[in-house]
C-alpha cells in the first residue's frame, strides 16, 4: 500500500500564560477553542469538513471528557468534523500529530488538526476517598434525613480539597524531584542549566523582535505575547536564585525549570492534494516519529530521559545521524534534563552506560532551540508539542530545505521523537 505524505499546512497558538495570570478564569474548552479560532481564520477553514481533530488536555474536569468535540463545535468549522480526545502527558500535543499524520498517511482522511490546551489555573480539585464515598452513598439514599447521615460521616479534615501536586504516583516525587536527581547523577552543573535557561529568553526575545511569532499567535483574552518571557534576565540574576525542589544541595531552580502554564495550540495537517485544493503552502512534511517509554522507578533519574531511546530508534528508521539535521528542538521542562539528554546522545561511555550500542552524535548548539524553548515561552503540557511542531516547520519554510529534529519528554517516563523535512 503507498503512503500518502504528511503536510504541515498551517498552525496557530494563543499567548502562553504563566499560572494564575492572564487566563486565571478560562477553561480548557475557552483556551483552545480560541486556538483553534484563529487557525480557522488564519488559513481561510471556516465552514470546512475536515477528517478529524483531535488533542486533549493532561489535566481535565470531569465534564471535559469530549473536550475536542465540544470546542470543535464552538468554532467556525463544519460542525460534523470528529474531534477525538488523547492525553500522553506532556507528549500529548506532538502524539496527536501522530495520530492525524498516521490517518493521512493511510488516507483515511485528508485533513486534520492537532491540538493540546491546559488551563492550570482552573485545574480541578480532588476529595479524600472518605468524603467522595460519602457523597456517592449519600446520592443513593433516597430520604433527607438517610443523605444528612452518610454526610456526618467523613471528619473535618476529609472536606478538604486536595490539590493538584503533579507527583509521580509509583515515586511519589514531582518531576522536579526527578530531575533533581537526574542532574546529581549526570553531573550536570547549576552554570550549565543557568546559561541554557538564558538563552532560550535571549533566543525567544530576539525572535518575538524579528517579527516571528507575528503570524503563529493569536491574541486571547487580552494577552498578545508569551508572558513568561524574561527580556531582562542574567546570568547574574539566574544565579540569585534559591533552589526550587532540593532546598539544600539542589541546582534546580524557577529560573531553570519550568512554571504551571495556560494555553493552547493547534496544527493542520492534510495531504499534499489537499492542501493545493485549499490554496494553503506545503511548510514541511512529518516524515518519521518514534514513542518510547522507560523504567524510572528503581531508576529515578530516568523519568524524564525516554527520549534518548526514541532518538536511537528513529535515527536507525531514518538512516540519519544526530549531525545531519539543520534545526533542533529539544522541549525545556528543566535545563538538566535537557543537558543530561544531550550528555547520553554525545558521549559514548554515557551512552553505553544508558543502554546504547553508542553515541548518537554532536549536536551544534548554534541549532538549538533557535527561537526559544519551554524555559522561555513555558509549558501548558498538552500545548507544547504544537508550538514546537509550528516553529520548526517555519524555520524549515523560511530556509526553503532541510531537516529538523524534535525531542519531548513526558512524565510517566514517556518520551517522543520526530523528523520534519522540507
Amino acid at each position: 500500500m503507498e503512503t500518502k505524505r504528511v503536510a504541515i499546512v498551517g498552525y496557530n497558538r494563543i499567548p502562553f500564560a504563566r499560572i494564575n495570570t492572564a487566563y486565571t478564569e478560562k477553561s480548557n474548552q475557552d483556551l483552545l477553542t480560541a486556538a483553534l479560532n484563529g487557525l480557522i481564520d488564519r488559513c481561510n477553514l471556516q465552514g470546512k469538513l475536515l477528517g478529524e481533530v483531535a488533542g486533549g488536555a493532561v489535566i481535565k474536569h470531569i465534564s471535559e471528557s469530549n473536550l475536542i468535540r465540544e470546542s470543535v463545535m464552538e468554532t467556525a468549522l463544519d460542525p460534523a468534523t470528529p474531534g477525538c480526545d488523547l492525553q500522553q502527558a506532556c507528549d500529548t500535543g506532538i502524539e496527536a500529530a501522530i495520530y492525524i499524520g498516521n490517518k493521512i498517511a493511510l488516507g483515511q482522511i485528508e485533513s486534520g488538526i492537532a491540538c493540546g490546551v491546559e488551563a492550570m489555573s482552573n485545574i480541578p480539585f480532588e476529595t479524600s476517598v472518605r468524603l467522595r464515598k460519602a457523597l456517592l452513598k449519600a446520592n443513593k439514599e433516597k430520604s433527607v434525613f438517610a443523605k444528612i447521615k452518610q454526610l456526618l460521616n467523613p471528619k473535618l479534615k476529609d472536606w478538604m480539597p486536595v490539590p493538584y501536586k503533579g507527583q509521580e504516583p509509583k515515586t511519589g516525587l514531582v518531576m522536579g524531584g526527578h530531575t533533581e536527581i537526574t542532574a546529581k547523577y549526570y553531573e550536570i552543573s547549576r552554570e550549565d542549566q543557568d546559561l541554557l535557561a538564558f538563552k532560550s529568553h535571549q533566543n525567544m526575545a530576539k525572535a518575538y523582535d524579528e517579527g516571528f511569532f507575528d503570524d503563529m499567535i493569536s491574541p486571547a483574552f487580552g494577552l498578545d505575547k508569551d508572558n513568561n518571557l524574561r527580556r531582562d534576565t542574567s546570568l547574574e540574576k539566574l544565579a540569585q536564585l534559591k533552589p526550587a525542589f532540593d532546598k539544600q544541595n539542589g541546582t534546580l531552580t524557577a529560573g531553570n525549570s519550568t512554571p504551571f502554564t495556560d494555553g493552547a495550540s493547534a496544527i493542520l495537517l492534510a495531504s499534499e492534494e489537499w492542501a493545493k485544493e485549499n490554496n494553503l503552502p506545503v511548510l514541511a512534511y512529518i516524515t518519521y516519529a518514534e514513542v518510547a517509554g522507560i523504567e524510572y522507578v528503581e531508576n529515578k533519574q530516568n523519568l524524564l530521559l525516554a527520549p534518548v531511546f526514541a532518538a536511537d530508534r528513529m535515527l536507525k528508521k531514518a538512516g540519519i545521524n544526530l549531525e545531519d539535521f539543520d534545526y533542533y528542538e529539544i522541549h525545556e521542562a528543566f535545563a538538566a534534563q535537557v543537558l543530561a539528554t544531550l550528555k547520553i546522545w554525545e558521549n559514548d561511555d554515557v551512552a553505553k552506560k544508558f543502554g546504547l550500542e553508542k553515541s548518537l552524535g554532536k549536536i551544534d548548539r548554534n541549532k538549538l532551540n533557535v527561537k526559544g524553548g519551554s524555559l522561555a515561552a513555558a509549558h501548558p503540557f498538552a500545548a507544547t508539542g504544537g508550538r514546537i511542531i509550528a516553529t520548526l516547520a517555519k524555520l524549515l519554510d523560511e530556509k526553503g530545505s532541510g531537516k529538523g529534529f524534535i525531542s519531548i519528554c513526558a512524565a510517566r517516563g514517556q518520551g517522543v521523537t520526530m523528523i520534519l523535512e522540507k
